[in-house]
């Protein structure tokens, strides 16, 4: 377990570091957020019915930003061939690789979502679901993007591409998390949909490094 945290604390450095890191992600996701007014225009109404789909649609494009880097650097200095050699399961260096990837995006973006939601006229306990929601939807990204990456290793700069051709099974993540929010929003229960997106995440962080593990092991054949 100590390789695993090691792994885990390197990525995380390197990811705050990184000039496709923590930084650009959220910044990237802020961008967004504060840019959306100018397009919807100040109607109260219009922005607080966007508000949730547009936080979550700026959410996992952000997501999409540091994917290269979650394992395609290791892939070419040679450090992927050094894990492939230690004692830690491959699927396990998955892991630690989207648990990285989350504390410098996800993570992130979760903390700094309710100071963004009067941007768009977020209030109330819709501002608590909606970082609750990306608190719990956001691993669920990183895991499927993780598997998209491990995927593009073998191809030069090809993770982002494989993201993108990924990005259909991030969309329940888009419904159930903006459809927690825009329940808050009625003064509704939001917990069905944070279920839903409890369950997708979780499911995600099953099969996402079990299916990276595989493509690794495919692109070292």
């Amino acid at each position: 377990m100590r390789t695993f945290g090691a792994l885990i604390w390197r990525d995380v450095l390197l990811g705050m570091r990184a000039s496709g890191g923590a930084a650009l992600s959220a910044s990237f996701f802020a961008l967004i957020v504060v840019l959306m007014p100018f397009g919807l225009g100040p109607e109260v109404t219009v922005l607080k019915a966007a508000a949730p789909g547009m936080f979550w649609v700026a959410a996992l494009l952000a997501t999409l930003l540091g994917l290269e880097r979650v394992l395609q650097p290791d892939a070419e200095d040679g450090t992927l061939d050094l894990l492939r050699l230690s004692s830690l399961p491959l699927e396990l260096v998955v892991v630690a690789k989207i648990a990285a990837h989350w504390l410098t995006s996800g993570f992130i973006i979760s903390l700094i979502a309710p100071l963004l939601a009067p941007f768009l006229s977020l209030e109330g306990d819709a501002v608590w679901i909606l970082a609750l929601s990306l608190f719990l939807g956001t691993p669920g990204l990183s895991a499927i993007g993780a598997a998209a990456a491990a995927l593009g290793t073998s191809v030069q700069r090809g993770g982002m591409v494989l993201a993108i051709l990924v990005l259909p099974l991030n969309i329940p993540f888009l419904i159930f998390g903006s459809s927690a929010v825009a329940t808050a929003q009625l003064n509704e229960n939001p917990t069905q949909a944070l279920i839903f997106l409890t369950a997708c995440s979780l499911l995600a962080l099953v099969v996402g490094p079990i299916a990276a593990a595989a493509a690794l092991r495919l692109n070292e054949d």
